[in-house]
């Protein structure tokens, strides 16, 4: 498995990619690609990574794996490709957005320029089978992904940690630096979109930002 990392992050997380694990991880992902569809695509796995620069992550929004539909997924967590349908989970998302902040409901599901505003969307999973949500935790991937949040974790600058459900929350142990924060609320899946719905993360996140001296993000771009 080839992970094509931008020079920044790959010179934070060159340990971890030398270490057995990922070697392992790689060719548990070679040998699925070969026996089954996997997504996203290759050249799409680390996306969170190429439009996010390490520098520039103010809001880490932490998913769970991709999506396992046909032509969803692309490296970035909650986002489609543009012109794919949106999952309910975005749509609650936008749902929210609008109420929270007023922004009008995307036509489009793809997060990339929130992205490039600093907002980077990584998933603690980076592959999956088609159609088998999950098919691909335990190998290796979580702990390559709590490598990046301990990276960040040990940044100077501030971090808001957006942590929505139970699976992200239970990262939370690894921030320790209080002049971080984190936000947490439900997940926006349908299943828990009650308690989503309302919750106000958005103004949260800004507010938290803007506690710590930064810009609030533009979410409507």
């Amino acid at each position: 498995m080839k992970v094509d990392l931008p020079e920044d992050w790959h010179d934070l997380l060159a340990h971890e990619l030398h270490q057995p694990y990922f070697r392992e991880l790689g060719d548990f992902v070679n040998e699925e690609r070969r026996r089954h569809d996997v997504f996203p695509p290759p050249e799409d796995v680390v996306n969170a990574f190429k439009l996010t620069p390490f520098a520039s992550v103010r809001v880490l929004l932490l998913g769970q794996d991709p999506y396992h539909g046909p032509g969803q997924a692309h490296g970035l967590c909650f986002s489609v490709r543009p012109g794919v349908r949106k999952p309910p989970s975005l749509v609650n998302i936008f749902k929210e957005l609008n109420t929270d902040l007023g922004v009008p409901i995307a036509k489009d599901g793809n997060l990339d320029a929130w992205a490039k505003h600093g907002v980077m969307l990584l998933n603690a999973v980076l592959t999956v089978r088609a159609n088998e949500p999950n098919s691909h935790k335990n190998q290796g991937w979580e702990r390559f992904t709590d490598a990046v949040i301990q990276k960040l974790n040990e940044r100077e600058k501030p971090v808001v940690f957006a942590l929505w459900g139970g699976f992200a929350q239970k990262k939370e142990k690894l921030v320790t630096n209080d002049r971080h924060a984190v936000v947490k609320a439900a997940h926006p899946s349908p299943l828990s979109a009650k308690k989503f719905l309302g919750s106000r993360p958005f103004s949260a996140i800004n507010a938290a930002l803007e506690e710590r001296g930064q810009d609030p993000i533009d979410w409507s771009a």
